[in-house]
């Protein structure tokens, strides 16, 4: 966790994709795994603080990685809820201050980005993948808190770089794989 909590201090991006983006070149970081329950949303709130998010970030980072650690690997397929919305959840739970007798339109907004977010991973199909699961996390989470609370991150057209690494690899049913990733609509990037 030092080494994440190092690059999301440091990062001035509002590029959520950007700060994942390092975060999963790390040497440590595997193709797969619970990591990526903490990497996706520490991406997410450290472009929201960048983006001008009032938090304490090295306090909602510690706290995201409690929380990230508590959910084990294969959750996709054994639970049916994929780290990567869980990972943007708590991270909006966090920035909101809920738990679970919050009675808020923020209560909802977790749920509602959560529900999003898997609705997304569903509609791609599996076998998973953290890399793609988190990439399509960021860029529902960068359009609900634009389309909610005004607040805009920078969000790229993604282009998956670790696709030769994956054995699972969808590729051509993946919309960040190299041969489809140049295909997709740039509006959905404004």
């Amino acid at each position: 966790m030092n080494r994440i909590m190092e690059i999301c201090l440091r990062s001035e991006s509002r590029n959520p994709y950007e700060i994942l983006l390092e975060l999963m070149r790390l040497p440590e970081t595997p193709m797969h795994g619970p990591v990526h329950h903490i990497l996706d949303g520490a991406a997410f709130l450290t472009a929201m603080h960048n983006a001008g998010a009032d938090m304490d970030l090295g306090a909602v980072l510690s706290e995201l990685a409690q929380r990230g650690a508590q959910m084990p690997g294969a959750t996709c397929g054994k639970w049916g809820v994929c780290g990567a919305a869980s990972s943007v959840g708590a991270a909006l739970a966090i920035l909101h201050g809920t738990g679970p007798l919050s009675d808020s339109e923020y209560y909802q907004d977790n749920l509602r980005l959560t529900s999003r977010v898997l609705a997304q991973i569903a509609a791609r199909g599996g076998p998973r993948c953290c890399k793609r699961n988190g990439f399509t996390a960021l860029e529902e989470a960068a359009a609900f808190v634009r389309e909610r609370y005004g607040t805009s991150l920078e969000m790229p057209r993604i282009t998956c770089t670790f696709s030769a690494k994956n054995p699972q690899c969808i590729a051509a049913r993946c919309p960040y794989h190299p041969e489809c990733a140049a295909l997709r609509d740039p509006a959905a990037f404004a």
